[in-house]
């Protein structure tokens, strides 16, 4: 029954920025890790940012120093920054959340984010 509802997502240009958000609806829940995956055209899903409910963070080498993602433990949404953004990095970003650690996860539906000029 919990839904993850994902926002922000578009179009961009190389360099510029965009923020992700992504928040339970349908239920009322509290998550131990939130986070984002992409997936580009023609390839596998991968991790980009997750983030505890503690403030731990993890990152995929390709984002470090580019993406800050962030929660707000009192709403349950999680939000990812991303700033200098290259074409590299379109793709469909999906939402995760595990209620605790190594229990099965709840995917959002994905929202496109393209960097072109």
């Amino acid at each position: 029954q919990v839904q993850l509802v994902e926002s922000g997502g578009g179009l961009v240009q190389p360099g510029g920025s965009l923020r992700l958000s992504c928040a339970p609806s349908g239920s009322i829940s509290s998550f131990y890790l939130m986070g984002w995956y992409r997936q580009a055209p023609g390839k596998q899903r991968e991790l980009a940012a997750t983030i505890t409910n503690t403030g731990s963070t993890n990152y995929a080498d390709s984002v470090k120093g580019r993406f800050t993602v962030s929660r707000d433990n009192a709403k349950n949404t999680v939000y990812l920054q991303m700033n200098s953004l290259k074409s590299e990095d379109t793709a469909v970003y999906y939402c995760y959340a595990a209620r605790w650690p190594g229990s099965t996860g709840v995917w959002g539906q994905g929202t496109l984010v393209t960097v072109s000029s």
